[in-house]
């Protein structure tokens, strides 16, 4: 009786658990200039106000680039938190079959008690001995045996059904403290978040107008210049993949984003952060992803830069904090930070990991 209070108490615990769980052909590619023949103008980097733009720019690109990292963090630990929410239904779901299945045996237990009781609670051999027609009694013996057969298995399979429920009711707390620990999760990665995003913000905010359109035009010359340095290299010339069936749609998903402001954590229609723009559109090919960029670098197949081809994702920095999508002649689309929008961009622009292929 103790254990199956227990495991009463344990399995109207989870439900509560649960219900609050509950509540709670071809691809129109842009046309970048891959191998721009121009020479930038060496842009001043320091204001009248005597203010390092350069450095400024490089802060900047630190602090966005945090930020991207803590971005990461709470959208791997918002998918682990929606996983846990739904095995915690799918356990609960599963202690209340097993205690409905439990109250049926304890039924059919108690009938045969009962039968038992009207019988005498007799031993089979004193029934034997006391009857008016042994003979009848011995043709009956066999249906005795087996009723008694059938009342140990019924003990038994319900002596497994509550061990089943203890299990779940275990397995369901654990799953309940994970989840806990991802929120916490999530709520520390927003803070990160903000923090870093706020702090560029600030920095910004202390440019003056002039300033910021030489800030501009510095992050569009260190982008040229490494996209030029990317290209310098041949490698264009060695890439000669074609689109599969499915990266032409998530090629024409993702181009067709462009526009859309840069949220972190988004994952559309309005908004995007750069990983819920890849996994998106490739959602819309028809091929699930990884929702992080951490998470696409680790579980997706690798290949070399040389055999990319439109639709693969090319991972960035050596922490694997942002992804974008190849789609042909040297450039990308992606969501680039905060106060920026959906864009084509040079595929050399950015310090290169590697490429990934969803629909290897």
């Amino acid at each position: 009786m103790g254990s199956g209070k227990r495991s009463l108490s344990t399995a109207a615990m989870v439900l509560a658990c649960a219900c609050a769980v509950l509540s709670a052909s071809g691809v129109a590619y842009a046309s970048p200039t891959p191998a721009p023949t121009r020479t930038p103008t060496p842009t001043p980097t320091t204001s009248p106000a005597g203010k390092d733009l350069e450095a400024i720019r490089k802060k900047l690109d630190a602090l966005y680039h945090d930020a991207a990292v803590a971005t990461d963090a709470y959208n791997a630990a918002e998918e682990q938190a929606k996983q846990q929410s739904a095995e915690i239904v799918d356990l609960a779901r599963l202690i209340v079959k097993g205690q409905d299945k439990l109250d049926e045996l304890k039924d059919r237990a108690g009938a045969a008690a009962r039968a038992q009781y009207r019988g005498g609670g007799l031993p089979p051999e004193m029934r034997l001995w006391l009857s008016d027609n042994p003979q009848q009694y011995l043709d009956g013996a066999g249906r005795v045996l087996q009723g008694e057969h059938a009342t140990k298995g019924l003990l038994a399979e319900m002596t497994r059904t509550q061990q089943d429920l203890q299990q779940y009711a275990k397995d369901a707390s654990a799953q309940w403290q994970k989840l806990e620990a991802n929120r916490q999760a999530k709520a520390t990665a927003q803070k990160e978040i903000k923090k870093q995003i706020a702090a560029a913000e600030k920095l910004e905010s202390q440019l003056q107008k002039k300033e910021k359109e030489r800030l501009a035009k510095l992050e569009e010359e260190a982008a040229y210049t490494a996209q030029t340095a990317w290209l310098s290299s041949g490698v264009l010339a060695e890439i000669s993949g074609k689109a599969s069936e499915q990266g032409k749609k998530a090629v024409k998903f993702a181009t067709g984003q462009i526009g859309k402001p840069y949220e972190w954590g988004a994952e559309g229609p309005g908004s995007y952060d750069c990983s819920g723009l890849t996994s998106q559109a490739w959602a819309a090919a028809g091929h699930g992803i990884p929702r992080t960029s951490q998470e696409q670098w680790k579980q997706l197949p690798h290949v070399d830069v040389k055999d990319m081809r439109p639709g693969d994702l090319i991972i960035y920095f050596d922490d694997a904090s942002h992804v974008a999508m190849y789609i042909g002649d040297g450039a990308i689309v992606h969501a680039p930070r905060p106060g920026r929008t959906v864009t084509i961009a040079g595929a050399g622009s950015m310090p290169i990991l590697g490429v990934v292929r969803p629909d290897a």
